[in-house]
């Protein structure tokens, strides 16, 4: 009896471990699986400059992750580093530890003191784990006797170019919805996600609004990685990938599968390859479709097994404007905690604790015109030191400091410590200037605040009568309270569009709604795999602003709903005569349309659109090239149809411009260069200008719009003081008047 009781639970164990196992989580390696070769610099895995080891600072962690469904089987470290000349050889060592596992250690020679090293190291790769630390550790001595830790001769150098070698494999995976949305991404993996979307033919608009809402969802996942969506029309790819299939549209290679009765959800192994996984979208039809990647990217936790039909779809909550999950709350004041990333992020220990970092994101719009600043009310604590008068706590922000708070003698800042921060617009603002900085947050951009503890804690050496006495350092920990708060509250949303560092930067103005309820989208009738391509990654790259899947963004070939809809427009393909018409457009779309024209038969070069010729050159007498590089556009201005609404084009032609305008979305350096309403794309970058009127979006009090506007030229004060002064004078006047009317018929009366 107990036998049975026993297999019955090991039965048990072994069903419930069986998908982790299955999963790879790092179990035994087929030698015919897939192998994958990655090579990470130090730089690419975190550390923007070298690491400098001392004798009071004397280790580093580098930190890399692994993906779940692959194991390494070979991991390689190439050390780049520079050891003082003023250590004593043998005695003085780096050590290399993997997950605290010692791998090396590597003795600093008498030839090597001074000179720049470069060592492999190979570790033991059955120590990589999910997520791994690379400790690096310095033992570093220049005498034999009397030694100070602080002295400045212990130092060692490591590179930023250093780098670390993985070999891995892959694992055969269950097929268990469970851990969705792996192996499809992973959020351990660092490199960009690439994740092919597989339609049976071209699809219709039903079909690519759910797959629109399931890239946004995979967009606002992979975050700061990036996406991006190859599409394939009836073509399987060799890797991971999702595929769209109602009965009656499917891939040839899905014409077997049996139709569904329901919106329906299956993760299946690729017909030719059992290492690579297939996401099927399934549906009686197109709507069905639409439900079933609305319920991947809402209630995705939910899913269990291998294949789940989607009975029913709970409706959304709307989502208010500016309550993205990535940007910061500006209805209330809000505390760190809110804005807290991993557990241990406000709590650091050691000699020199790494900093507390905090990221900040604020919506483009936010009015920040003579602004009296951000509050900070700060909370802190550390352990109570003996000279803690000279210990303190560092502020900077965006990598300028702000200020320096003294520890006090308790460890503790008491009720807190209140900065006002400054505000400053964001880098699209048209008369925003960076030659004077001060330590501000820029609005629309992502802003870090840094929070150093340094500690007047050295260790020291002393000589008295022939005898050495050294005083070692005093461990230290510290933490910043997530009760601590910013206050934004209070700031009105206004600002002058068109914008396009807006909209590369946030996505704006779509993203004022996170889910998009007041964005419609326009593309071509006829769909190719370039603009289909393209309209996933947009919405991704919406998705990865916001943190949030875009669920009710509405898409339309027909141009006449974008007339009737009172929404922001974002426009893919030619521009529709419905706006070649429009007065106000008509300018703005036409310069571009023979910009783009130009650049691609004459070689036109100009990086401003005002210099754009009216008409083509005239006839050289030598020959001249025409130009077939790939070229592109990105155009915003005031919607002709709705007032204080936006439409932004995305304008491509052929693939090739197709693949330079989704590369540019996708490089932030590119972004970054996109401003005013026209951005060109070319090969060499990112051209912008301001071409056509401005117009505001938002709401301010009228005496602030007014005081606003006047400001922006010297002639507004002069005239409305002159127009003052008038009021003035008349009312002087007629006052002044009265009076000598009132005297004057005194008068008789007094010589009666």
């Amino acid at each position: 009896m107990n036998a049975n009781i026993m297999r019955g639970l090991a039965a048990g164990l072994l069903f419930f471990l069986a998908p982790l196992q299955s999963h790879g989580q790092r179990g035994v390696p087929d030698p015919n699986a897939p192998t994958h070769r990655h090579s990470y610099t130090f730089e690419q895995l975190g550390q923007p400059s070298n690491l400098t080891l001392l004798g009071i600072h004397n280790a580093e962690l580098i930190e890399f992750p692994m993906r779940r469904d692959r194991i390494a089987t070979k991991a390689t470290l190439d050390l780049v580093y520079t050891p003082s000349p003023a250590l004593l050889p043998t005695v003085s060592q780096l050590r290399v530890l993997l997950n605290e596992e010692l791998m090396a250690v590597l003795p600093i020679t008498a030839d090597q003191a001074g000179e720049q090293v470069r060592r492999s190291v190979q570790l033991d790769a059955r120590h990589i784990a999910d997520f791994n630390r690379l400790r690096l550790e310095f033992v570093g001595h220049y005498t034999a006797t009397c030694e100070d830790l602080s002295h400045s001769s212990l130092w060692l150098d490591i590179s930023r170019r250093s780098g670390l070698v993985l070999e891995e494999q892959t694992l055969l995976v269950k097929d268990d919805l469970a851990y969705f949305p792996e192996p499809f991404f992973d959020y351990r993996a660092r490199e960009r996600l690439s994740l092919p979307f597989v339609f049976g033919s071209a699809p219709n608009i039903n079909i690519q609004k759910a797959a629109g809402i399931l890239a946004s969802y995979f967009g606002a996942r992979a975050g700061w990685r990036g996406a991006n969506f190859p599409v394939r029309f009836n073509e399987l790819p060799q890797s991971n990938a999702v595929v769209f299939a109602s009965n009656d549209q499917r891939p040839d290679f899905l014409q077997g599968y049996p139709k569904v009765e329901a919106p329906t959800v299956a993760m299946v192994s690729h017909p030719g390859n059992p290492y690579v996984k297939l996401l099927l979208v399934l549906g009686r039809d197109e709507s069905d479709l639409i439900q079933a990647a609305l319920a991947l990217a809402t209630n995705s936790q939910l899913l269990r097994g291998d294949r789940v039909t989607i009975k029913s779809t709970p409706p959304l909550q709307a989502r208010r404007p500016y309550d993205a999950p990535n940007w910061t709350r500006t209805d209330r004041p809000v505390h760190f905690s809110d804005l807290q990333e991993f557990s241990d992020q406000f709590q650091v220990s050691g000699l020199r604790p790494r900093p507390v970092e905090l990221n900040l994101n604020l919506p483009p719009d936010l009015f920040v015109w003579r602004n009296a600043g951000i509050p900070l009310n700060l909370k802190y604590r550390s352990t109570a030191l003996p000279d803690a008068g000279a210990s303190r706590l560092d502020v900077s922000l965006n990598a300028q400091f702000i200020a320096s708070l003294p520890l006090n003698a308790s460890g503790s800042a008491g009720d807190g410590r209140f900065l006002r921060l400054a505000l400053k617009p964001g880098g699209g603002d048209p008369g925003a200037s960076d030659d004077i900085e001060i330590p501000a947050i820029k609005v629309g951009a992502r802003n870090q605040l840094r929070l150093d503890f340094s500690y007047a804690n050295a260790p020291g050496t002393i000589v008295q009568q022939g005898q050495c006495s050294t005083r070692l350092p005093q461990s230290a920990h510290a933490a910043i309270d997530g009760d601590s708060t910013f206050d934004f509250s209070g700031f009105k949303h206004y600002m002058a569009l068109p914008d396009l560092h807006a909209f590369g930067s946030a996505g704006f103005p779509f993203s004022r709604l996170a889910d998009l309820s007041e964005t419609m989208v326009v593309v071509p009738a006829e769909a190719n795999p370039d603009q289909v391509g393209l309209l996933l990654d947009m919405l991704a790259g919406i998705g990865a602003r916001t943190g949030y899947p875009a669920t009710h963004f509405q898409l339309t070939s027909d141009w006449s709903q974008a007339v009737a809809a009172d929404a922001d427009v974002l426009a893919l393909g030619p521009m529709p005569a419905e706006l070649r018409g429009q007065p106000d457009s008509h300018s703005l779309f036409d310069i571009t349309k023979r910009w783009l024209k130009q650049s691609r038969i004459y070689g036109f070069m100009s990086a401003h659109a005002a210099d754009v010729p009216s008409e083509p050159p005239p006839a050289m007498p030598q020959a001249f090239m025409a130009s077939a590089a790939p070229i592109a556009a990105i155009v915003g201005s005031e919607s002709p149809f709705h007032a204080k609404r936006s439409v932004v084009s995305l304008l491509a032609s052929t693939s090739e411009d197709y693949a330079l305008l989704r590369q540019a979305l996708a490089d932030p350096g590119q972004r970054l260069a996109m401003k005013g309403s026209v951005a060109i794309v070319r090969d060499s970058g990112v051209s912008s200008d301001m071409v056509g009127p401005v117009y505001y979006v938002g709401s301010l009090p009228w005496w602030t719009r007014l005081w606003f506007h006047m400001s922006d030229s010297p002639w507004w004060p002069v005239a409305a003081s002159f127009l003052l002064m008038l009021i003035l004078a008349g009312a002087a006047w007629r006052g002044l008047r009265r009076i000598s009317q009132r005297r004057l018929r005194r008068q008789p009366e007094d010589r009666a």
